[in-house]
Formats: structure tokens, sequence, C-alpha cells
């Protein structure tokens, strides 16, 4: 397929991108729509889930990216294997999850190598917000999975932090650790997370379990 060019960073707090996606009919999208659900936020051109939908088809698997032509192309691909377990919507994830997916509908998440905003008064761009992790917890099954990776080590730690402020969610690593590959589970590599470990980065992980409802101490 001929490549394209997309703006590696899109600011998500730009006025075009406030409008909430609808959400299709979800019934009609996929072939069983019984089958549990994983999403993938800040999908890119969803190559990840492309790999997993084929080798998991007992799954259903949704990628939501704020950059559209990557999304189009990801269809494009996804209708010429016609793929009846996968899905790509154009979306804000920050504007529009709370209206995209009916609740208990999500059995894991996925948030891998989103865009780090270096600078302070950027921060409030990045993907992982207070406001989203209570969003997720709306839609998410009990003992759904959630499962962070960045190359930034910042980045990881203020993704973990948010989802541990949530006492809804449960750490299995222990509150505050990053899992190591006994915690995380197996997976096929995104292209950012091989080329990290190929080049000798590190890849910080984070693997929690949405509980459903709120821990006691």
């Amino acid at each position: 397929m001929k490549a394209i060019r997309v703006r590696e960073h899109v600011n998500p707090l730009g006025k075009k991108y406030q409008e909430p996606t609808p959400p299709p009919h979800w019934q009609k999208i996929y072939a069983d729509f019984s089958q549990p659900l994983s999403l993938d936020i800040g999908c890119g051109k969803g190559e990840y889930i492309l790999k997993m939908a084929q080798l998991k088809p007992d799954w259903n698997w949704l990628g939501l990216e704020i950059r559209e032509p990557l999304v189009e192309r990801a269809i494009a691909i996804q209708n010429s294997l016609g793929l009846k377990n996968l899905h790509y919507l154009f979306c804000n994830v920050n504007v529009s999850l709370r209206h995209l997916l009916p609740p208990n509908s999500v059995h894991q998440v996925s948030i891998q190598f989103p865009d780090p905003w270096f600078k302070r008064r950027q921060h409030k761009r990045r993907t992982v917000q207070p406001q989203l992790v209570a969003d997720l917890a709306m839609v998410l099954v009990p003992n759904a999975q959630i499962l962070l990776q960045s190359d930034i080590e910042m980045v990881a730690k203020e993704m973990l932090k948010y989802f541990e402020a949530d006492r809804r969610f449960n750490n299995l690593a222990g509150t505050g650790n990053f899992a190591d590959d006994s915690c995380y589970p197996a997976h096929e590599l995104t292209d950012r997370e091989e080329w990290t470990i190929t080049t000798g980065g590190t890849v910080y992980r984070s693997h929690l379990k949405f509980m459903g409802v709120t821990l006691l101490n």
C-alpha cells in the first residue's frame, strides 16, 4: 500500500477534535459482538491489533486513533483481509470514549507509547489523564486487564500514577512498581517496542486489573 504522510503529533485540545465521535452500530461492526473486546488507545497505524486479531479470532479488537489518515489506511487493510473481529475509529479518546461504548463491554485496554509531550505546558495534551481513567472505569468489565507501555520513564510513571490514584485499579506488580516479564502478559511487539529493545532502550510496562469496586485498605 502506498505510504502516506501524517503529522507525528496532533494537539488533542484543538477545536476540530472536540466533537465526540458518534458510536457505530456495534452489532453490525463485529460478526459476534458477544466476544471479549480489547481496546487499543492511540493505535497509530493499527498494526499491533491487526496481528492480534488474526492470532486471537475469538476476541474482538478495536483501535482508536486521532490521526484520521492512519485510520483510513488501517481500515483499508482490514477490509482487504476480510477481518470481522477488527475495527478502527478516528476519534479523540479523551472526548469520545464515554459516548462510544456501552458499560461493561471492554475486557482489555492497551495504551502503548503515547505521545510524550515533553514541555510542561503541554502535559495536558497527554492521552492518560484522570478523566480518561474514570471514563474507562465506566466501560470495563470486572477483572479487565490494563496494559501500559512507554519508553519514556516519566510518561510511564505518570500513566501508572493516574491509574493507581483510582482505587478500582490494582497494580499487579505492587503499588508504584513497573511490571517485569513474569507479571506482564505475553504479546506481539509493537514497532516502537521492538525498536526500543533492539537499540538497547528500556520499555517501562504496567499491568493492572480493574476490580470493579473501590478497594478497601
